[in-house]
């Protein structure tokens, strides 16, 4: 039986690497050679162009790190400014000051999952961190391949569920070229990402122009859900798909017109009619 569960533990091992997985608690990771081949073809591709790319990649890294750390710790110091000046009255008060003042002070806002993002999201938000991860790790890799560094293999991973990406460069190549090579490399992911976030940015604001043939913008707010406890649900409420131009007498063409509306009416004093019965009746539309 020992013999058996042997053998049995030594194939599959053989089989993890073949195909390139490994696994243990809590992790998983995939590698492969497939894609040596591109991504030599993209480190071979203008070396000149690609010295520049990655030389400005590199001084945009070196200005990065810094503006990290002094955007932490400018963020530091407000929320040590909070805690001893607001003086909570108890520490449970004073957590709780820290962590809802610290998204409005508009500097570090973190999103987790199921807290304040909603768990309806996490498709999008695990789809968009691989993408960036694979973004991240190709500009490593193909930095690498510009600066003479053997290319070992490309792969992803899973970590408990958070998905991510990585580069396999030979390490000793990689400790024998210069500093400057090394910074262009170790800076590419940072690098490809910020172009990636600018890129999405770009193509986020020309949208509506894109769209524009199928779909179009700034006519209205239109309602894609309502909640059942609402005074405007019901047969004669509002519906999934209406599109409200109006609030009263005041103009909506956006999402933003429909919040500015609803808080200056709530600032004004109602004014209310009384009608008769027979009259209402005949202002009255039949329910859909």
């Amino acid at each position: 039986v020992l013999q058996s569960s042997n053998s049995l533990k030594a194939s599959y091992e053989d089989w993890l690497l073949t195909y390139g997985l490994s696994v243990s608690p809590f992790h998983m990771r995939w590698q492969t050679a497939l894609f040596n081949r591109q991504f030599y073809s993209w480190g071979r591709w203008k070396p000149r162009f690609l010295h520049l790319w990655f030389s400005i990649g590199m001084v945009f890294g070196i200005v990065a790190m810094f503006g990290s750390v002094i955007l932490l710790g400018k963020t530091l110091m407000q929320t040590l400014t909070q805690m001893l000046t607001e003086a909570p009255k108890a520490q449970n008060d004073r957590m709780l000051q820290v962590v809802v003042s610290l998204p409005s002070s508009g500097l570090y806002l973190r999103a987790v999952p199921g807290v304040n993002l909603p768990v309806s999201q996490l498709t999008y938000f695990f789809s968009a961190i691989l993408i960036s991860g694979v973004i991240h790790e190709v500009g490593h890799g193909v930095a690498a391949i510009r600066e003479q560094v053997r290319f070992n293999g490309f792969g992803i991973f899973i970590f408990i569920v958070y998905p991510g990406a990585f580069v396999d460069l030979f390490t000793t190549h990689l400790q024998l070229i210069s500093p400057v090579q090394q910074l262009r490399i170790f800076c590419a992911g940072v690098w490809h990402n910020f172009v990636l976030g600018v890129a999405s940015f770009m193509v986020l604001f020309l949208l509506p122009a894109i769209l524009f043939p199928f779909y179009y913008t700034g006519v209205g707010a239109l309602v894609t859900e309502v909640a059942e406890d609402s005074p405007a649900n019901g047969p004669r409420g509002l519906f999934v798909g209406d599109l409200v131009t109006n609030l009263q007498d005041c103009p909506v063409y956006s999402v933003e017109d429909w919040n500015s509306c609803l808080g200056d009416i709530s600032e004004k004093s109602q004014v209310g009619y009384c009608v008769s019965a027979a009259t209402l009746q005949q202002l009255s539309f039949p329910a859909r």
